[in-house]
């Protein structure tokens, strides 16, 4: 995870269309150098419990996984979930890493334990796929091979940082395109 810059945060807020709220860094960055997912701190400033620790803000990818969650997949995959034990397996895994993120996330910012969101991961792991956003997002923080369902996802969104990334003006236009697409808070 980087340390995220008042430049990152001003670009965060154009993807967002908001300030940005507990955000801890940025944990993947775009090839273009912007921030595409951020670490969120578990407690917001306002003291909200925040599950959702990789928030996936990069306008391609959450185009990418607004279309195929519009195709059904999530629901495919939960049936694969249900029929394929080395999948399970694989989200089971990825719930747990996560889990272990957040808690390592939550001592290194302030040190208290978040019990309000305790066992709670995000999009649905460990039994079920409820987010792509969430998935995809913990798939690019973590790294490949981590979250088996993000990284399926990743691979149908293909490479959404092509052509050339959105200029701060198209990433305005792109944002207001998709916002509705991406609600606040739950798994997001």
């Amino acid at each position: 995870m980087e340390p995220v810059t008042p430049a990152d945060l001003e670009t965060l807020g154009r993807q967002l269309r908001r300030p940005a709220r507990g955000t801890a860094g940025v944990a993947w960055r775009c090839p273009c150098g912007r921030p595409g997912v951020v670490a969120t701190a578990p407690r917001l400033p306002d003291g909200t419990p925040f599950p959702t620790t990789y928030y996936l803000t990069c306008p391609h990818a959450v185009a990418g996984c607004s279309r195929l969650e519009a195709s059904g997949l999530m629901t495919e995959l939960t049936e694969r979930l249900r029929t394929d034990p080395e999948l399970a397996g694989g989200y089971r895994a990825a719930h747990r890493a996560y889990l272990d993120d957040r808690a390592a996330l939550g001592r290194a910012l302030d040190g208290d334990p978040v019990p309000e969101i305790d066992g709670v991961s995000a999009g649905g792991m460990p039994d079920r796929v409820k987010c792509l956003h969430a998935l995809v997002g913990h798939a690019l923080a973590a790294g490949r091979g981590v979250n088996p369902v993000g990284d399926e996802a990743l691979d149908r969104i293909g490479a959404f940082w092509s052509p050339p990334c959105l200029t701060d003006q198209q990433t305005d236009q792109h944002t207001d395109q998709h916002t509705d697409q991406q609600t606040d808070g739950g798994d997001r």
